[in-house]
């Protein structure tokens, strides 16, 4: 049976919304959408993918806050409290958000692994950045720092921070949100100002939409909606934790800006950069850990650059990593009966286990998926298996199942008069936003699970 017995709830708006904010602010906004942006038109993308947050990525978080605030549970409580017939939807989303963690606390580890390096040893670091790199992976010998010590400090503080429930989450936020957009802000300032980063604003300010085309919209899409912690239950827990006094509909707003411009001040902080150092931008931890160091070390000051670079990295995993956790714990302690430091103590072994596997993967270990592509079976490395499965697959029907249901099962119109708590706020848009849950997102969600499951687009 479900409990929600001394259930609290977030202490101010401000903390649910840089909590929020938090989770929706990852990793991909900072490594993944300064190369898409600048291998998808400049300029142009910018205008497509912020249009897809506004009619995509709004779209499903207000559905997802709906639910979980209707309701006040966990993501499996929240949709089996409205209907019991899908509570499928919420467990989807708890698994999901489990084996994104299991390799998400390793690459948070890597990001305090490189902090470190950048105050020890930076010139080891600039000597053969990929080398570096790899060997961090397992390449020269079992990788006991970028599989082991490092991901198992994240870990620890991923899970500190959750030991103290949404009070330790909201502290957090309060925080490392602001730290992080005054680092972003001043590395965008300073990358800027770097000698030939003016044909880096040309081109981010340019808008030729002759270079959009179907690639384009798919990647800003993907981007929009994966930025968003979508389609894993952690936008159901958080809302769950609020008062049916606040307003849905402007916490959504909020958190959508707050996400966007992260992403976007990171492309501001990247591309001009790469273009006043001639070196071309990547996506992923390929580029993060290795490529960028030639950027750094190219740069007066960039060895400090870098060293804030890696320490925003760390914040933006973190604050991401503690809701994907939380969303986990509250279904363990609500729905199973669990203590709550019990399930984070038994929770951490498991993923910690997964997730060293994860990057045994990458250089040391010849592990191996098993995957389904338009050309027959595959067999990618382990790591990819695992992105693959959630970024191709789970997300994306996670979230499809959520507007699914708040759309075509629940109700727009329930869903709106919870969002507006019972028309205590007004919602201009309701209309639109009808239409938008019901057939624009769910169309729009098809495409991204096609775009990667039968082409093999990776997107996210």
């Amino acid at each position: 049976m479900s409990t929600t017995e001394n259930r609290v709830e977030f202490g101010s708006k401000l903390g649910f919304i840089l909590s929020a904010a938090g989770s929706a602010v990852g990793l991909g906004n900072i490594w993944k959408f300064p190369g898409k942006a600048y291998n998808c038109g400049g300029g142009a993308f910018l205008i497509v993918y912020i249009l897809m947050v506004a009619l995509i990525g709004t779209t499903v978080m207000l559905a997802e806050f709906t639910v979980g605030r209707k309701t006040h549970k966990n993501a499996i409580g929240a949709f089996r409290e409205i209907n019991e017939k899908w509570s499928f939807a919420g467990g989807l989303g708890v698994l999901t958000g489990f084996i994104i963690l299991c390799y998400y606390c390793q690459v948070g580890g890597w990001t305090m692994k490189y902090i470190y390096a950048y105050i020890v040893e930076a010139k080891t670091v600039y000597a053969d950045p990929m080398a570096y790199f790899l060997g961090m992976l397992g390449a020269n010998g079992f990788p006991l720092q970028g599989a082991i010590i490092f991901p198992l400090i994240f870990l620890f503080l991923t899970a500190f921070i959750i030991s103290h429930g949404t009070a330790g989450i909201e502290k957090m936020s309060k925080v490392l949100m602001p730290l992080l957009f005054v680092l972003l802000i001043g590395l965008m300032i300073r990358s800027c100002t770097l000698p030939g980063a003016d044909e880096g604003l040309k081109y981010m300010l340019h808008v030729d939409f002759s270079l959009i085309g179907t690639n384009a919209i798919l990647v800003a899409l993907g981007q929009a909606f994966f930025s968003l912690s979508l389609g894993m239950g952690v936008m159901v827990t958080y809302a769950s934790y609020l008062s049916s006094e606040d307003n849905l509909v402007s916490n959504t707003g909020i958190v959508c800006v707050l996400d966007t411009l992260v992403a976007l001040f990171a492309g501001f902080m990247i591309i001009p950069a790469v273009f006043a150092t001639g070196i071309d931008p990547g996506m992923g931890g390929g580029f993060a850990f290795a490529t960028l160091a030639g950027v750094f070390q190219s740069i007066p000051g960039g060895t400090l650059f870098g060293l804030l670079f890696y320490f925003l990295l760390f914040f933006a995993a973190v604050t991401s990593s503690t809701s994907i956790l939380e969303g986990t714990i509250a279904f363990l302690v609500e729905e199973k009966g669990f203590e709550r430091k019990k399930a984070l103590v038994g929770t951490s072994i498991i993923l910690f286990i997964i997730g060293v596997f994860y990057t045994l993967s990458q250089a040391y270990m010849n592990i191996k998926g098993i995957w389904i592509s338009k050309d027959g079976l595959m067999y990618p490395i382990f790591g990819d298996f695992l992105e693959y499965l959630t970024d191709r697959l789970l997300l994306p029907l996670g979230a499809f199942f959520s507007v699914l249901f708040v759309g075509w099962v629940w109700g727009p119109d329930n869903a709106i008069e919870e969002a507006t708590s019972n028309g205590k706020y007004k919602f201009s848009l309701a209309p639109v936003w009808k239409v938008l849950v019901k057939y624009i997102a769910p169309i729009a969600i098809i495409c991204i699970i096609v775009a990667g499951m039968v082409f093999g687009m990776a997107i996210s």
